[in-house]
């Protein structure tokens, strides 16, 4: 199905530690084009290349991957805090 859709956190996981599409697509042996494609959901990688991407940044398939979009960051945290600080 054509409106099945893999959410990713790779650009997250790039930017994280410094690496350019360029560098992970060489790692992975793919062109870097691929790598923007994957990033921004217009392409969802085959299962080993997925398995590859995870392995490449040694996380968990869950980690990188969703069929769910990903909370926002800082989603989680706002919560943790507006609970905690009526409390101070």
């Amino acid at each position: 199905m054509s409106s099945e859709i893999t959410y990713n956190r790779i650009a997250m996981l790039r930017a994280e530690r410094g690496i350019s599409r360029r560098q992970l697509a060489d790692a992975l042996g793919v062109h870097y084009q691929t790598v923007g494609y994957l990033e921004r959901g217009e392409f969802s990688p085959s299962l080993h290349l997925a398995l590859r991407i995870c392995a490449y940044f040694e996380v968990p398939v869950e980690v990188v991957f969703s069929l769910a979009p990903f909370p926002r960051l800082g989603a989680e945290s706002n919560g943790v805090h507006s609970r905690v600080e009526p409390g101070l």
